[in-house]
């Protein structure tokens, strides 16, 4: 697939879907066959959502999907890990640049009335809140406290809560991860807060009855997610790649993840935010397999070129889990999710998508070292990286 019938997609999904009736049409829906999707586009026509972090790359697709669906939507974000270029521009979409912890903004963005609240803001991710606990506990502890209150203030139809598969199971679950299973020993702030998240949705939804929606992301990747020094391993891969740097393994390489197309989990996301039988519920937004990290950096090294290869350093020490696989049993059940994009073709899209906004792109990463960087090296370069990418 070529990037721009990937952008064409984006640009005229709906009117194309019905027009021809074909859901193929569509790179966020899971294929022909799934009529369902159609009462789903019309349930967005006409409303209004708030999408929290949508700059980022799940938020921006998702903002686009919802406002080619005909839905004005609220996009809530600081930039602090993404950029304004990415905001889908589009005058269905109004664009307010604040912290998910000021309350002027909140009272600003609600004051809109939205009927579906999207919280996929969050104080990224795991080595980011070993090196900064305080202010991961105030975004993803206090932030998501005060968007649930405000929407229960407001009303809200519905609420859907961005929770991570890859951080509230632990590490001894096992294999599948299914949603049944949760672990107390946890190995980072952010794994920790993702989880308090959850409970504070269960607590609105029994207390004061809203519908609240948990969909856990595994390694999410594709277009929209810039590189930079706490960001996931598919991004920052790819920069290095394209700069004819080695990549960094952490650990031996035979290490596998859950890698979870940008597109596929907009899909979910469409459901969860309109389907009855999602209210309530906690399930995986997964691709279903696993790949190996060294067989990732190999396919990037040969899609761009990149003939430095790799070089192996330390796993961190919070880096415990050698494994993620998720069961998507519960959200094909409860929400007829279906991922339909190959690894290998999500890979090729956003490699397309970098190379076609390379400028902009180095220009926003950022690499600076951390507190406890565990990379601080590629070819002389002073980096550090999230190279397990776990959301």
């Amino acid at each position: 697939m070529r990037l721009g019938k990937y952008f064409e997609r984006l640009a005229h999904g709906r009117e194309r879907h019905k027009r021809v009736g074909n859901l193929s049409n569509q790179y966020w829906v899971s294929g022909e066959g799934d009529c369902i999707m159609n009462t789903v586009y019309d349930h967005y026509d006409g409303k209004k959502a708030l999408v929290t972090g949508g700059a980022g790359s799940i938020g921006s697709n998702l903002t686009k999907a919802l406002a080619d669906s005909g839905a004005q939507v609220i996009v809530l974000d600081n930039l602090s890990s993404s950029e304004r270029w990415n905001v889908p521009s589009s005058p269905h979409v109004l664009f307010v640049e604040a912290n998910i912890v000021d309350e002027v903004a909140l009272k600003r963005v609600f004051f809109e009335k939205p009927d579906v609240v999207y919280h996929l803001a969050a104080f990224f991710a795991n080595q980011n809140s070993v090196d900064h606990p305080e202010h991961d506990l105030e975004v993803n502890g206090l932030g998501t406290l005060r968007l649930l209150q405000y929407a229960s203030l407001a009303g809200v139809e519905r609420f859907v809560y961005a929770s991570s598969g890859c951080s509230i199971y632990g590490s001894d679950a096992p294999l599948p991860l299914r949603e049944e299973f949760m672990s107390m020993h946890l190995s980072t702030p952010y794994q920790i807060t993702k989880m308090v998240g959850e409970l504070y949705c269960n607590f609105f939804s029994n207390h004061y009855g809203l519908k609240v929606v948990k969909p856990r992301f595994f390694n999410s990747y594709g277009p929209g997610e810039i590189p930079g020094q706490y960001r996931n391993v598919i991004p920052n891969f790819i920069f290095w790649a394209l700069k004819g740097l080695p990549l960094p393994i952490t650990g031996s390489g035979e290490e596998t993840r859950d890698f979870t197309f940008v597109g596929d989990i907009v899909d979910g996301l469409l459901r969860a935010g309109y389907m009855e039988s999602a209210v309530g519920q906690e399930f995986n937004l997964a691709s279903g397999s696993e790949t190996k990290i060294i067989d990732l950096a190999n396919m990037i090294n040969r899609a761009t070129g990149n003939s430095a290869g790799v070089r192996y350093v330390s796993r961190r020490k919070w880096d415990t889990k050698s494994r993620l696989l998720a069961s998507i049993d519960r959200a094909r059940d409860c929400i007829g999710y279906d991922p339909k994009i190959s690894f290998e073709e999500g890979l090729e899209l956003t490699i397309q998508w970098f190379q076609q906004n390379w400028e902009r792109i180095e220009d926003a990463a950022r690499f600076a070292p951390g507190a406890s960087a565990a990379v601080r090296e590629v070819a002389g370069t002073r980096i550090e990286a999230e190279s397990s990418g776990d959301r």
